[in-house]
């Protein structure tokens, strides 16, 4: 990978000083991501959050690469209530048995839907206005939401069909990190990253 020079200017303030999270700010929030893999890898992330700090997922997300298979939907939905047990015992991950059922259940319902629509992202983008990312254009950091119509409804229907640990707040800050919604600040350097930069 080509390497990009930084751009200059001032971040999105959320991201503090923390180099994982200034890292993750600038090579992934907010970029699209068209892999149905990388979509399931949020869902579950997001997921495991609830409750939580981002921060706290991000420290763990490599323990948990390893612990949930590289994010293979396929394998998580034919878990046995033995693995789950046995995850119970991993300390490098959230280890809360409501979560790791979850993510079971959530993996079920994301092979139907991507059996449903094609794909895991066709059906996002099918809630979205002419099927395309949004784009804001926040000034302040206090403007930007943590709900809108939008999660309410992905939300709505994604708890219709059965997953779970998906409120409208987790299905906003999913929205979010996988580039369906774009919050970075006007003045934000990394408003438009480079497509080096994309997490694909």
């Amino acid at each position: 990978m080509k390497t990009q020079p930084k751009p200059e200017g001032k971040r999105c303030g959320w991201c503090g000083t923390d180099p994982l999270y200034v890292r993750y700010h600038d090579e992934e929030w907010g970029r699209e991501v068209v892999d149905d893999r990388v979509l399931f890898e949020f869902l579950v992330l997001e997921s495991a959050q609830a409750g939580l700090s981002w921060l706290t997922i991000l420290r763990r997300r490599e323990n948990y690469r390893k612990a949930f298979e590289n994010f293979d939907p396929e394998r998580i939905a034919h878990w046995s209530d033995q693995e789950i047990e046995r995850l119970m015992q991993n300390p490098g991950i959230i280890r809360n048995r409501l979560k790791l059922e979850a993510a079971r259940q959530n993996a079920r319902g994301f092979l139907a839907i991507c059996q449903e629509f094609g794909s895991f992202r066709a059906y996002l983008l099918s809630f979205l206005p002419d099927r395309r990312p949004i784009v804001n254009h926040w000034q302040t950091l206090a403007e930007i939401p943590v709900t809108t119509p939008l999660s309410d409804a992905i939300s709505r229907d994604l708890k219709r069909r059965g997953f779970r640990f998906f409120g409208s707040t987790i299905c906003y800050a999913y929205l979010q990190a996988v580039g369906l919604v774009n919050d970075h600040l006007v003045d934000c350097p990394y408003r438009f990253a480079p497509l080096e930069a994309n997490h694909t």
